[in-house]
């Protein structure tokens, strides 16, 4: 029996498609793109359903049901048909990149290894290059392969439905990695539905939305976003690979205007890009006046992003209010927080050193030292945010900045396999009442008139003495200190140096400065800006190559993974300066704080010389 697709009322995903495909056999509800020529495939409902089926009963006959399976797709609708044939089987998907030539194989093993999963899915044309990657590691070579889309669609007919509820297991969405190793977040059919109702009704959409996506499938905010939400309400979503999006951002909002897009976003760096990389003469193709909700769901966002954008594309049709900052992670499923469609993103002014001491003081935009904020909305149906010291678990104290705690049925059920781990996030209580399980997300920040504000992250959060700095502040003021600096490619964390946290500066350099970088021009107004706006000294500052800052699949820096690989000197130098440092706390280092070598021993390194200091440096 089909349900009725009012209100929330499916009992699964799988009832939702099966709706779909009965009601509305021939309505396309997916379009890849390819290239600007191409419309590399549609999907209908009724398509979809047929593949997922026949998916579903291979793996029902492989006797995989209640088994995790890795989805391993380059962009396509294949990776769709394949995650919903998994839903079919009763298989758990386990959603994940395909690797890549030259790339380290640790974190598919490890998603691997923690998921226990039976066998790898992708298809005919990826399989040759899975295969050939895996030899590299005895744990993946001996994973069960299976290519989806050469399945017959014929076995689509004796699929039986499996016994699914809304507490039924549907995937195992891994977290990004910004802040440690991925850990498998336990997502519901509940959860998924809960959260795909959420996103419905924050962003008003119905089955006239359009959406145009270039975000990973195997990313929450791809997967969900861009696939099942769709799927829930009933509109078309446009997919194209991330690569085609990155090497011209052009083509996203081409697409866009094309389609008359309304619903559409992604993290800063996107928007960002698009104001870099589009010439005016390609703006004036564009009409972007039905994106009427682009979501920008970074941590934090950035006021001088939104505003950027909004200037650039304004001859375009776009208007300010166009813009819908957002908070969200995996373990709430994806959206946390969200503001009207109707308004504008809400701004708060603060004074800086206030908020290093975590308290919120509202002051003026022209004051000195300030710090712009963008609101991320409210919790909205059954959610609630509360704003929680991490230390003492009490709430805060308004205008106090603490960690944000989230509950809801869109919170995830934990950690797969992790008890301790899901102990310790899932399932926290306030001190001063008892009230509880929250989920801790880790993230800093504060509420005003019920309105979310996400200062930072807990774990990334800086203390060099006895005061709070947040890396993202410090990384904004590096990359617009010089033109040869590439946005959104920098990262601040400290070590520690003879027993003192000291800050350390990791910034990519712009292709087109690589060949004639003065080094040590930029390193000294790095220094400078850095002590004359947070009135920090760096005592390391390191420049690499163009495209080698750690990141994780969504874009955001790795700050714990550039820390260990400024520890371990294997980062891809263009030019670094530091400090005569004695003593770090890192057996890797041994050599770090050495004399370089002179630009005799080697012409082709960048040196940067200052008195009393020593440069370290690589080759280009």
């Amino acid at each position: 029996m089909i349900d009725s697709p009012k209100n929330f009322n499916f009992s699964n995903l799988v009832k939702c498609l099966r709706y779909r495909a009965l009601d509305q056999p021939d309505k396309i509800a997916f379009t890849f793109l390819q290239d600007e020529e191409t419309e590399e495939a549609n999907l209908t409902y009724q398509a979809l359903d047929e593949q997922a089926r026949s998916i579903g009963v291979m793996l029902q006959n492989l006797g995989l049901s209640g088994e995790r399976a890795l989805l391993l797709y380059p962009q396509g609708l294949e990776f769709t048909a394949a995650f919903f044939g998994c839903l079919y089987a009763g298989v758990v998907a386990v959603p994940a990149y395909p690797p890549r030539s030259n790339q380290s194989l640790f974190r598919l093993q490890a998603i691997m290894a923690d998921a226990q999963a039976a066998i790898a899915l992708t298809t005919t044309s990826a399989l040759s290059n899975v295969e050939r990657q895996f030899t590299q590691a005895p744990d993946l070579q001996a994973l069960r392969l299976l290519a989806t889309d050469d399945i017959p669609i014929d076995l689509a007919q004796v699929w039986q439905e499996p016994a699914l509820s809304k507490d039924t297991l549907a995937f195992l969405q891994y977290t990004s990695g910004s802040t440690g190793k991925p850990k498998g977040v336990m997502i519901t059919h509940n959860n998924l539905l809960h959260n795909s109702e959420y996103i419905k009704q924050a962003f008003e959409l119905t089955s006239d939305s359009v959406s145009v996506s270039w975000l990973p499938s195997f990313h929450d905010m791809g997967l969900i976003d861009a696939i099942i939400q769709p799927l829930y309400t009933d509109f078309l979503s446009v997919l194209m690979p991330p690569v085609y999006f990155l090497q011209r951002p052009i083509r996203w909002l081409q697409a866009i205007s094309h389609y008359r897009a309304t619903h559409c976003g992604g993290p800063n760096f996107a928007y960002d890009l698009c104001v870099r990389k589009i010439t005016p003469e390609q703006r004036e193709t564009l009409d972007l006046s039905s994106w009427y909700s682009a979501y920008n769901g970074a941590e934090p966002v950035r006021r001088e992003t939104l505003e950027r954008f909004a200037r650039t594309f304004a001859d375009c049709g776009f208007q300010t209010k166009f813009f819908y900052p957002c908070y969200g992670m995996a373990e709430t499923t994806l959206m946390v927080s969200g503001g009207s469609v109707k308004d504008e993103p809400v701004h708060c002014t603060v004074q800086a050193d206030t908020l290093e001491q975590n308290r919120v003081l509202e002051t003026s935009d022209d004051a000195q030292n300030v710090r712009h904020l963008v609101g991320c909305g409210k919790a909205i149906l059954d959610t609630k945010i509360v704003i929680a010291d991490p230390e003492l678990l009490t709430q805060c104290v308004p205008d106090q900045v603490g960690e944000i705690w989230v509950s809801g049925l869109s919170v995830a059920q934990g950690y797969w396999n992790r008890q301790e781990e899901t102990e310790k996030t899932f399932n926290a209580y306030l001190a001063n009442s008892g009230e509880g399980p929250f989920l801790r997300t880790g993230d800093l920040g504060f509420l005003k008139d019920g309105e979310l504000f996400v200062t930072g992250r807990l774990k990334d959060l800086i203390i060099i003495g006895g005061r709070n700095h947040y890396p993202q502040d410090i990384e904004l003021t590096v990359e617009q200190s010089h033109p040869a600096l590439r946005s959104g490619c920098g990262a601040a964390f400290a070590i520690e140096v003879d027993g003192i946290e000291r800050l350390v500066i990791i910034q990519e350099v712009e292709r087109q400065y690589l060949r004639h970088l003065n080094v040590d021009e930029v390193v000294k107004i790095i220094r400078q800006v850095v002590a004359e706006q947070h009135e920090l000294q760096a005592c390391a500052v390191v420049l690499l190559k163009t495209g080698n800052i750690p990141k994780t699949s969504s874009g955001k820096i790795q700050r714990h993974a550039c820390k260990a690989g400024f520890l371990a000197q294997s980062l891809s130098v263009v030019g670094q300066w530091s400090q005569q440092l004695k003593k770090i706390k890192s057996p890797h280092v041994s050599a770090l704080f050495t004399a370089s070598p002179t630009p005799q021993q080697n012409p082709n390194l960048f040196v940067s010389s200052n008195a009393g200091e020593v440069t370290n440096v690589a080759p280009l």
